[in-house]
């Protein structure tokens, strides 16, 4: 199942995606056939699939993207915080900050949380996923070097890309995952590679602080990190779910 979060009608709803319609759900249940109000995917507006209170990011979660920036792999799972205001949806505009001189994309896995969850154990932590997104860890990548530690290079506003939707049924373990700039692949992996499972993942992160629903975790990023300009267009695509696509563009 694909859930969907999208504005039509001046009005913020939720919807599953069924081939190119939306079938609006109602309080969150899936209506009735008779009940049911269907929306076209192409004369809606689709949001970020979640408004989360945080996204929790993972560094350095795939062994080839560690060579290529030259770190071991830690120990522990690297996490870094992204606040809600960097969350932008399909097809939004990341806007190049001005202070910034190399902005790079970073194509990850994203897991979204569906209920409060608190010390889990790994073999637990499905029971607490709603499903799985696409999500472009946009960094700034000259400030993350000249600052050693992420909040500035990783926080701008719209430097969190988030979509299309929701996937529930994926095999967040078994899906290749794919970058492109300007229909060029930049980045081509596969979950398979991850240092720490999704699984692990949510267990780690619950031991560290309480997820909240709707929060996501971004799993990582493979090999081939590199340079956004404005103009460039980024796809960030994952079997199962699908694309997501935003356009770089010049501060106003």
């Amino acid at each position: 199942m694909k859930i969907a979060r999208f504005f039509a009608d001046s009005v913020v709803r939720y919807g599953i995606v069924e081939g190119d319609d939306i079938i609006e759900l109602v309080d969150g249940e899936i209506p009735s056939e008779q009940n049911a109000v269907t929306y076209l995917l192409p004369e809606v507006t689709l949001l970020a699939p979640t408004a989360p209170s945080k996204v929790v990011a993972v560094g350095l979660n795939y062994t080839d993207h560690a060579k290529e920036v030259g770190m071991d792999l830690p120990d522990e799972p690297m996490l870094f915080l992204k606040p809600s205001t960097s969350v932008i949806g399909p097809d939004e505009n990341i806007i190049y900050p001005v202070m910034s001189e190399r902005v790079d994309y970073e194509g990850e896995l994203a897991v979204v949380i569906s209920q409060e969850v608190k010390n889990v154990s790994p073999d637990e932590a499905e029971d607490y996923i709603l499903g799985y997104t696409c999500l472009n860890d946009v960094t700034a990548r000259d400030l993350q070097i000249q600052d050693v530690q992420f909040t500035r290079a990783k926080s701008f506003d719209t430097f969190c890309p988030i979509g299309p939707w929701i996937d529930t049924d994926i095999d967040p373990t078994n899906v290749a995952i794919e970058t492109r700039v300007n229909d060029k692949t930049v980045q081509s992996s596969h979950t398979k590679h991850l240092n720490w499972n999704v699984f692990q993942l949510v267990s780690f992160i619950s031991r560290v602080m309480t997820l909240l629903p709707g929060d996501v975790i971004a799993t990582g990023t493979p090999a081939g990190i590199g340079p956004m300009e404005p103009g460039d267009r980024v796809d960030v695509t994952i079997a199962g779910i699908g694309t997501l696509s935003n356009q770089v563009i010049e501060p106003e």
